[in-house]
């Protein structure tokens, strides 16, 4: 059992995978601040310079000038302000995460080697035979 683990730890994917993880949460906290410290103040110019973290609604019913007051007096609140941040946070991820992919694959294409073909079909039966075949091994018709 031990081996097994062995082999599936050092596959090589995996190692991928746990770079990737690595990566990604500090590429999370980057994005984080990124909304919380820029995104948000900008959008709050133009929203009246409201605090999205304090946008709840307490399920007593009652109101509360901030998140706080109402977790002092032990009051549920559904905290949508944060909530829009965290979707913030994920379109602004998941599209920084597009471009870098799309840029890798353009990337990717450009020093892709164009392979020359080396087998070609026989027009006749239509089988694989090699480029430079001047007759069919299958059907032994002649071939262009």
């Amino acid at each position: 059992m031990l081996k097994e683990f062995k082999k599936f730890a050092l596959r090589g994917n995996m190692i991928d995978l746990a770079v990737g993880v690595i990566i990604g949460g500090a590429f999370n906290g980057i994005v984080t601040s990124l909304v919380n410290d820029i995104i948000m103040p900008i959008l709050s110019i133009f929203t009246g310079s409201l605090d999205f973290s304090n946008w709840f609604i307490a399920v007593d019913g009652k109101f509360y000038k901030n998140i706080q007051a109402a977790q002092a007096a032990n009051v549920a609140t559904i905290n949508y302000g944060v909530f829009i941040t965290g979707v913030l946070n994920f379109l602004i991820m998941a599209f920084v995460i597009f471009i870098m992919v799309r840029q890798m694959n353009k990337l990717r294409e450009k020093n892709a080697p164009v392979a020359e073909p080396t087998t070609k079909k026989c027009p006749h039966c239509l089988s694989e035979i090699n480029i430079k075949a001047t007759k069919c091994p299958y059907c032994t018709s002649d071939v262009e």
